[in-house]
């Protein structure tokens, strides 16, 4: 009995998706790049400055929200129901709790464990998943979940840094912007912040919810301003400079419709290993320019072995798909494309 002839995936196809997709791809690299730049940027501005963090994201968020707004004009079509607008409200209370540990931990832990931080919301994703998932291929799941906890362990052990890297011994450089190991304690704060931050940033009504997260941020903001360590805040509150601009447009605006972008027609989420390659990039390049306590390879190891515990605990149904289901999966992704509605949205 002869065996039927297995469909075979057009080679032609498969190419031109990939051409569609590179331009996409070169925003997302980029939009990653600038929305790392403005952290940075901000970081380096608050030290120097004295600033409080939530005064800074307050004022950033200001304009985010006006933007959002006017591009997203909540208010046409038909009238929303309190069953839209109460959650948003709600979302935007949770959004103003992450970005104010969003901001203690940038300043207390640096911008590089701040943004690799931020993927530990992977680690509550494999911990639902272990606990109440399926079980299967459960010793993986769980070997992820040790590997994204052990990278997290090296980075509060200071690998990523010079100073307490332990493939740097050499006591006659003195480095100046030196800091002791961290410590998980201190590392907590932007943990707990990933974690709010997950699914925050990817619902309807974005404009109502950040908006609302602004008026969550204004009595926080007025209170630090007025009782602040410097009494001129008000006076020297600089909104054109680069900091406040980066953090607005690129840190808030542009990043929320390249990962959505991203995620919606290169299949491409945060929590995923090519995401973290491409934010692992952007961290070499801005730790280099800004001369920061930086170790290579400690910081190649703890982001490895972060991928690694990523790609173990969240990719492993890919694997059993064969060559035709993920060309199927392309022809469908963009046959959606034509149907999706242009940004904004």
């Amino acid at each position: 009995m002869m065996s039927p002839k297995q469909p075979r995936s057009d080679p032609r196809g498969a190419r031109s998706t990939s051409v569609r997709q590179t331009p996409l791809q070169v925003i997302h690299v980029i939009g990653n790049f600038m929305r790392i730049w403005s952290v940075y940027s901000m970081y380096h501005y608050l030290s120097q400055q004295g600033d409080q963090a939530v005064v800074f994201l307050f004022s950033s968020l200001v304009p985010a929200s006006i933007i959002f707004l006017v591009l997203q004009k909540p208010w046409k079509g038909r009238p929303l129901a309190n069953s839209q607008v109460v959650p948003s409200i709600i979302n935007g209370g949770i959004m103003s709790l992450y970005f104010i540990l969003w901001g203690k931990g940038l300043l207390s832990c640096g911008p590089l464990v701040a943004l690799l931080a931020e993927y530990a919301g992977a680690v509550l994703g494999v911990l639902s998943a272990v606990l109440y998932g399926r079980r299967v291929n459960g010793w993986k799941k769980v070997g992820g979940l040790v590997a994204m906890l052990t990278s997290f362990y090296l980075l509060s052990r200071g690998w990523a840094t010079n100073t307490n890297s332990p493939f740097y011994r050499t006591a006659s450089e003195q480095l100046v912007q030196a800091k002791q190991t961290l410590g998980i304690q201190e590392m907590a704060v932007s943990l707990i912040a990933s974690l709010i931050f997950q699914n925050q940033l990817k619902r309807r009504l974005h404009a109502v919810t950040v908006a609302s997260a602004t008026c969550f941020l204004f009595p926080l903001a007025m209170w630090d301003t007025i009782l602040g360590t410097s009494s001129d805040s008000i006076v020297k509150f600089q909104l054109p400079s680069w900091p406040y601009l980066s953090m607005f447009l690129f840190g808030i605006v542009f990043i929320f419709y390249v990962d959505n972008v991203a995620e919606e027609r290169l299949h491409l989420v945060f929590s995923s290993p090519r995401h973290l390659m491409v934010a692992g990039g952007c961290i070499i390049l801005m730790e280099l320019a800004y001369n920061m306590d930086f170790s290579l390879v400690g910081f190649l190891i703890c982001s490895s072995i972060l991928g690694f515990g990523i790609f173990q605990a969240t990719s492993l149904q890919q694997s059993k798909r064969g060559p035709l289901d993920n060309h199927e999966m392309s022809d469908g992704a963009s046959q959606d494309q034509l149907q999706m509605s242009p940004l904004p949205t």
